[in-house]
């Protein structure tokens, strides 16, 4: 379970470039549109879209076409998430005014908003035509490359940010999630870090997140444990830190911790399948039997689980109730023909009632389909020898 975050939200965007068309650079000669032209952008910068676009439609009742106009509706409707109706004005204005870059910039960021990242890519590249020193946009072109899984053109964009402006925010934890995207955790944590070194307890609670979430993946559990805490002191009721210390506490193998925070986050959350079968592990793995089959059934009531299942066939296994474990893993078997994980349990309850034959047939049985496996050949010449 990781959090995501995207690098840079529309309106960080209008207040660190004063991207939106702002008064002072409205110099038309018409002194009526000029009027009408800062009033819109006045209050569609205080969220009034109402009095905005009562503004823009009448300076096109006055100049057909008007590409402040036009790129003040196309705002409104994309600050609405209204993204199609956005591109329609954006795209007007291009067609009168191929090179307006608030207009580009918009039906970029319309495209993004819809996930179409390719579109926006292109769009972004018209733009740094223009300004090819605009860090923001080219933080956006490298998000977008980061979505459409081209690793390469995405680092070589956010390390030319770095490169204009050294520890840019933006950057750093673009670089970030492109390094966990593609599981170079270490790089991940490297960038991360950094930012949570140059924000300390101002730091976003998810960078915090993503940094416990790093050192999971590189199986330090103590340390991601200290940043989740940290995120947890900030919101008590967050799930990436509830979640992550519960397993951080699974990895230490403090099964009692661990259980302590699955309940947490099934307190808020109760029908929580995943949750409720990782609950019911922490509680097998302690010998609990009971709790475990509480929250393994519960989690199967909200819909399949294939390890809610396995976890209720392991306890008749430890349990030493062999006839019913047998049973529930032949069911999963069927289901699941190419788990190796449930060949071996099976074998095992063969093995404990005195039916080697059995448990030989059914690993020999498997490795006709995977005779690269080296666990069961490994656990099958085991059988043999004893």
């Amino acid at each position: 379970m990781d959090n995501n975050f995207s690098t840079t939200t529309s309106s960080e965007f209008a207040e660190s470039q004063e991207f939106e068309m702002s008064s002072d650079k409205i110099t038309d000669g018409n002194d009526q549109i000029t009027e009408l032209s800062k009033k819109g952008y006045q209050l569609l910068k205080e969220n009034d879209t109402e009095g905005a676009r009562h503004a823009f439609e009448s300076i096109l009742s006055l100049e057909d076409n008007n590409n402040y106009a036009l790129v003040g509706l196309g705002d409104i409707a994309r600050k609405q998430n209204n993204f199609n109706e956005a591109i329609s004005f954006y795209n007007k204005c291009l067609s009168f005014y191929p090179s307006n870059n608030y207009a580009l910039f918009g039906l970029a960021d319309c495209y993004k908003a819809l996930n179409q990242f390719s579109k926006a890519i292109d769009i972004w590249q018209q733009y740094l035509v223009h300004d090819d020193k605009n860090i923001t946009v080219i933080t956006r072109v490298a998000d977008a490359y980061r979505k459409t899984k081209d690793f390469r053109k995405s680092k070589e964009l956010y390390l030319k940010v770095l490169e204009m402006e050294q520890d840019n925010p933006y950057a750093l934890i673009g670089l970030g999630h492109l390094s966990y995207d593609f599981k170079e955790y270490k790089d991940a944590l490297y960038y991360w870090t950094r930012i949570y070194d140059l924000n300390q307890d101002n730091s976003d609670i998810r960078v915090l997140t993503a940094i416990g979430n790093c050192h999971r993946k590189l199986k330090t559990f103590e340390k991601g444990t200290y940043y989740f805490e940290k995120a947890l002191a900030r919101d008590p009721k967050n799930f990436y830190a509830l979640f992550g210390l519960a397993d951080c506490y699974r990895g230490l193998g403090m099964q009692g911790r661990s259980i302590e925070y699955w309940n947490k986050i099934l307190e808020i959350d109760p029908k929580n399948k995943v949750i409720l079968t990782r609950a019911g592990d922490a509680y097998r793995t302690i010998g609990n039997y009971e709790e475990a089959v509480n929250y393994y059934n519960k989690a199967l009531e909200i819909d399949f689980d294939i390890y809610a299942a396995i976890g209720l066939a392991l306890i008749c296994k430890a349990q030493g109730k062999n006839d019913e474990a047998v049973k529930r893993f032949k069911t999963l078997i069927q289901n699941d023909p190419r788990n190796s994980r449930l060949y071996v349990d099976l074998a095992e309850c063969y093995v404990q009632m005195n039916k080697t034959d059995e448990a030989i047939n059914l690993l020999e049985h498997f490795l006709r389909n995977d005779g690269k496996n080296m666990q069961i050949k490994t656990i099958l010449e085991k059988i043999k020898r004893a």
